[in-house]
């Protein structure tokens, strides 16, 4: 009698090829396991990477992006020659790649084997997770950068419109007024309005606040009118509905820049209230001076005390990624030596601000944040 086939786990189904990514590879899925539970924990946490304008870079650095000015039009005069009405306004805009973004754990050997859950499957799924809030915070940050900042094109007679800073409420700057749902409200109608007036499209225009300002939207939606509940009546149960307030998109975050910190803690809630440490996480420097790995300007500690919403259009912020979210883990003597391996997940990509123009920033202050 022959001698049955065995059929080993996580074999990959190849006709030709011997060890490690052949036919007889035992190990040959894995690696796709733990890249596939890493991307969707990478998707599933991170929103801002269709928010905005993103580009694949290959055998380079840097990504240069083109800025054109506004062009005349004026009629003609039968008989006269059409020469041009002058060179048009151009400027340019590089986003350099940040160092290599890695987020690792090590898995011991013995450690897997007495876990009754799929130990490595988890792990790569925080380690996306890890990636995505990194990734989502520097967005924010050149998004708020470029709502301080004046337009590239300032050609006399040809200067394009730049970044704008708007107060949530009148007074002299309440932390309050960032969950004022009203305030909120009358801060989203003035943005549309300024983005309509320097002409930016309606299509793709969208908001990020906090998880506590957008739940005091929804909260007060009988009295500000901004969901219509034929349509939205069972995502405003779930909490999982989406406000849509003058065309403009709203989505939650605890990777905002929100007075000072990332996410938002309460300290009106009646009871006990235990957040983790990823609640009001303090912000730190992310330049290119202050040793963090990061070779575009995402501003300094202290540059978003007063901030608490940003309201932007696809066209604010782009994105150059030279190394999608993938896995690394490692095998053979490596694991040996060391009784485990090490599952590492790795980012390559830089983020800056494109048209100033399209990019609104929220604060709690009648003065204005400072540019950096």
């Amino acid at each position: 009698m022959a001698n049955a086939t065995q059929t080993a786990l996580g074999r990959i189904n190849l006709s030709t090829g011997t060890g490690y990514g052949g036919a007889t590879d035992k190990y040959a899925t894995y690696l796709q396991l733990f890249s596939g539970e890493l991307f969707k924990g990478f998707q599933h946490n991170t929103i801002a990477r269709d928010m905005v304008t993103r580009r694949t870079l290959k055998n380079g650095k840097s990504l240069q992006f083109i800025y054109t000015g506004r062009m005349g039009a004026a009629f003609h005069t039968p008989g006269t020659p059409i020469l041009g009405s002058g060179d048009p306004p151009v400027a340019e805009k590089t986003i350099v790649v940040d160092d290599l973004l890695i987020s690792s754990a090590f898995v011991y050997d013995l450690d897997e084997t007495l876990a009754h859950y799929e130990l490595r499957g988890e792990i790569s799924k925080k380690i996306g997770y890890a990636l995505a809030e990194k990734y989502d915070r520097l967005i924010f940050r050149a998004i708020t950068r470029g709502a301080r900042l004046a337009h590239p094109i300032s050609a006399s007679g040809k200067v394009e419109p730049g970044g704008t800073t708007l107060q949530v409420g009148t007074g002299t700057g309440a932390a309050a007024d960032a969950l004022d749902s009203t305030k909120l409200v009358a801060a989203f109608f003035e943005a549309a309005a300024v983005l309509d007036e320097k002409g930016l499209s309606s299509d793709g225009r969208c908001a990020v606040l906090s998880p506590r300002q957008y739940y005091s939207l929804v909260e007060n939606v009988s009295s500000n009118a901004l969901i219509n509940r034929d349509e939205q009546g069972t995502g405003l149960q779930t909490g999982g509905g989406i406000i849509s307030i003058a065309g403009i998109k709203i989505f939650k975050s605890m990777n905002l820049p929100f007075q000072g910190k990332y996410g938002t803690g309460s300290a009106s809630v009646a009871g006990t209230y235990k957040g983790g440490n990823f609640v009001g996480e303090t912000i730190a420097a992310e330049q290119p001076a202050s040793g963090a790995g990061v070779n575009n300007d995402y501003g300094p500690a202290n540059g978003f005390a007063t901030s608490c919403g940003l309201i932007f259009q696809k066209e604010a912020a782009g994105v150059v990624e030279t190394i999608g979210p993938q896995v690394q883990v490692t095998s053979g003597d490596v694991s040996v030596i060391y009784q485990g391996d090490v599952i590492l997940g790795r980012l390559a990509m830089g983020a800056d601000y494109l048209n100033p123009a399209a990019c609104v920033e929220l604060h709690t202050t009648n003065t204005a944040p400072t540019a950096f």
